[in-house]
């Protein structure tokens, strides 16, 4: 039993001094100002001396590489790098190898999971242009939803038959989340500038290859089948001014049936940065101009955007560090993405408020994740804490990932993780890791 105090805690766009204690891994009493409950001896005190409490970060998008990309990730280490980031629970994408297009691999995964997973877990299961039936029999209470590459990206799980595309938004029951970069127009965009440059294409021609058009095109067919079948969709990633017109920002998140999400490196990275970075920061989609970036978090302060999160992808730095056609897109971000947001913040361009609603209550809201999101009586104690004025120098002997690389190395955040409990035990505290006890699988309210 754990009992907080001295927390400056943000919840439901809220912010008070305070604590709560921890009893039997769920939060048991919140309390204002620092009335410390009675029987108090019997807690283990932690005092946060005014540090900022705020419920766990829940990441709907990230590629933990198990099974088959075992050299690059695994679930124990990202889990590890996810809770050092006051990530507590996570939902993991099906390009595996095997792939997960079907509920017996589906499975194996939570099994791995349930041994070796400090944070919560969930996995999608992945479509195929013949995997209707196994999409349709997944038990939707135990299972965040179902993925879709409407564009093909890191192991080629393209979708690109419309009548298979129509059969899933008619008949799911399940959230459908979709990937968005259409298929014809990349390729047209890739023979135009291999013409110009043959093999030797400059890195920051990515943002024009995976351009604005190709997700636009992509996004607005995904938005009009939801539209068609009253279908729940959630467009994973987006990137771009351009797709922003496609959604609304007319009623809360959890009430809309159509929803969207932006990661951490569209807000932050803009293609300027390509200059310096190179391929560290080639994803797809892409990072697209200063523009672009702008009006991505103008939708996140106007909830067009309902999420922030990751797609945390590791590869290895020596693949990374190839030509443009040989380094693949995707990196590593969930030790990172917290104190990315908070530069946001320091920076006078989010409040802590909006922080929290986009990382941690509309990821549960949309997902209808049971009892997590929220710091609330009888909900489970998934809480981090951030000290939002102590200096983090990101370097190689700090980075948790199996991949040891960061785009952020040599970076000073002006904020720092100090715990992160999940389910009410303490995981991580003080740059120390704590294995004994493992995270637990998400149930939905589906």
């Amino acid at each position: 039993m754990y009992l907080i105090v001295n927390a400056i805690i943000i919840n439901e766009n809220e912010i008070f001094s305070g604590g709560l204690t921890i009893k039997e891994g769920k939060i048991d009493r919140i309390f204002r100002e620092n009335k410390i409950p009675e029987n108090s001896e019997n807690y283990r005190i932690i005092d946060l001396n005014g540090k900022i409490l705020i419920p766990g970060i829940i990441d709907d998008q990230v590629h933990f590489r198990q099974p088959g990309f075992e050299y690059k990730a695994d679930i124990e280490t990202e889990s590890i790098a996810a809770v050092a980031g006051g990530i507590t629970s996570f939902m993991e994408m099906p390009n595996t190898k095997p792939q997960t297009t079907n509920n017996l691999l589906l499975e194996q995964k939570f099994e791995i999971a349930e041994k070796t997973s400090l944070a919560n877990y969930s996995f999608y299961i992945g479509a195929t242009n013949e995997n209707i039936e196994e999409l349709l029999n997944i038990d939707t209470s135990k299972v965040c939803g179902i993925k879709i590459f409407m564009g093909s990206s890191t192991g080629n799980m393209l979708v690109d038959n419309k009548e298979t595309l129509e059969n899933i938004f008619k008949n799911s029951k399940a959230l459908i989340a979709t990937h968005c970069e259409d298929e014809e127009t990349i390729k047209k965009n890739i023979e135009y500038y291999k013409n110009l440059y043959g093999n030797n294409i400059p890195i920051w021609h990515h943002k024009d290859i995976r351009s604005d058009e190709a997700c636009y095109k992509s996004s607005s067919l995904a938005v009009e089948l939801a539209h068609k079948y009253n279908s729940r969709l959630h467009v994973l990633h987006l990137s771009s001014a351009k797709e922003m017109k496609l959604f609304n920002n007319n009623i809360p998140s959890k009430l809309k049936k159509i929803t969207a999400e932006v990661c951490v490196h569209h807000l932050f990275f803009n293609s300027d940065d390509y200059q310096k970075l190179g391929t560290k920061i080639k994803w797809n989609p892409s990072i697209k101009t200063q523009n672009d970036q702008q009006k991505l978090l103008e939708a996140v302060l106007e909830n067009k955007i309902d999420v922030i999160a990751t797609d945390h992808a590791p590869h290895l730095l020596e693949e990374k560090e190839n030509d443009y056609f040989n380094s693949p897109s995707g990196g590593p971000l969930v030790q990172h993405s917290l104190n990315v947001m908070i530069e946001l913040y320091h920076q006078n361009k989010i409040s802590l408020q909006k922080i929290v609603e986009k990382m941690c209550h509309t990821p549960a809201d949309i997902f209808k994740i049971d009892k997590r999101g929220y710091i609330k009586e009888g909900y489970w104690a998934d809480l981090a804490v951030v000290d939002i004025n102590t200096e983090y120098l990101v370097s190689k002997e700090n980075i948790l990932y199996k991949c040891k690389w960061s785009p952020f190395e040599n970076m000073k955040f002006k904020s720092k993780v100090t715990h992160t409990f999940v389910n009410g035990n303490l995981v991580y505290e003080n740059n120390k890791v704590f294995l004994e006890n493992k995270g637990k699988r998400l149930l939905f309210n589906n």
